[in-house]
């Protein structure tokens, strides 16, 4: 009965944010559209577990920079891919394949933005999190600059209220931000993305800056993986218990002080969400409920409907 009351509360909740996005957009239109997206995103991830992880990552890429239009998408010269913060950001393929089929299906009827959040919904389920029925009728924007994702983006170096600034600006609340970093209990991260929270010594060795914040063990872990010596390209997983499963255990990790961005520790560290971040920890299906209406909310940013945009052909180019 809990179950059925929070499913009905999250689709009324989403209703109510929807706008004029609309649910089983595509019944008519495209049967098989969700379906489709499902299964392009269960078989990649079968091939390649990392791939979760980079479509959620993705979606927060695109709905961050010119709002969930898969503005992030369009390549060329100056684009939002062109910017060093999306260099590592991946899942673009997986994206492409979807559309290329959708195209056989439906042509020029699903937008790679309604793909993006399919994508990202589908890929959070299929690593163990809840499943959230979300509208759609997203159209793709037209304009993509690098010059819009840095003042956009939020970055791992940012201090509570630079985060809570960002978040409002897309209309994303203090719970919102608390909840939607619990995104990061699945992926990986490049040792760059955490380096400020240590300091080489002269010796070529590092040390912890903060060890109020970080388990010192946990930071000796780190330091190892990520010393000068090491390949640049290496990578550690953002939860160091159970980094291919979307749970809670992301908020334990920060109540142990082991939490890899200076923007995660900061939740545990703030009395504004340190209450929040314990309750979590403590109870999954709280995390898996307000997950769903973060999440709509997410996907609700800066979108495009009705005759605004486009439907691409091709993701990669506008039409």
């Amino acid at each position: 009965m809990d179950t059925i009351r929070a499913l009905v509360f999250v689709f009324f909740f989403a209703a109510s944010v929807s706008g004029s996005l609309v649910y089983n957009f595509y019944e008519a239109s495209c049967p098989a559209a969700e379906l489709i997206v499902r299964n392009t995103v269960t078989s990649t991830s079968f091939q390649d577990p990392s791939i979760p992880a980079k479509l959620l990552r993705l979606l927060f890429h695109d709905c961050f920079v010119e709002g969930c239009d898969a503005s992030v998408m369009l390549e060329g010269n100056n684009t939002e891919q062109s910017d060093p913060a999306n260099r590592s950001v991946g899942g673009f393929s997986v994206i492409e394949s979807a559309k290329r089929v959708l195209e056989v299906y439906c042509p020029g009827t699903v937008s790679c933005a309604d793909i993006i959040a399919l994508a990202a919904r589908d890929a959070v389920e299929i690593v163990g999190g809840p499943m959230i029925p979300i509208p759609t009728g997203r159209r793709d924007g037209m304009v993509s600059l690098a010059s819009n994702v840095r003042s956009n983006i939020v970055d791992t170096s940012f201090t509570m209220d630079d985060m809570i600034n960002h978040f409002s600006t897309k209309g994303l609340s203090l719970v919102d931000l608390v909840i939607l970093s619990g995104g990061h209990t699945i992926g990986t991260a490049h040792c760059s993305s955490f380096r400020n929270r240590f300091k080489e010594e002269s010796n070529g060795k590092f040390s912890l800056i903060d060890n109020n914040t970080l388990d010192s063990t946990y930071g000796d872990e780190l330091m190892r993986k990520c010393s000068s010596v090491a390949n640049p390209s290496v990578t550690v997983n953002n939860d160091p218990q159970t980094s291919m499963l979307f749970d809670n255990q992301y908020y334990k990790n920060l109540l142990s002080n082991k939490g890899l961005f200076q923007s995660d520790s900061v939740l545990i560290n703030d009395d504004r969400t340190s209450k929040l971040v314990g309750d979590l920890a403590n109870d999954q299906d709280l995390f898996f409920q307000n997950w769903a209406q973060s999440f709509l909310k997410l996907t609700n940013v800066g979108v495009k409907t009705g005759d605004e945009g486009e439907v691409r052909v091709s993701c990669a180019t506008s039409n």
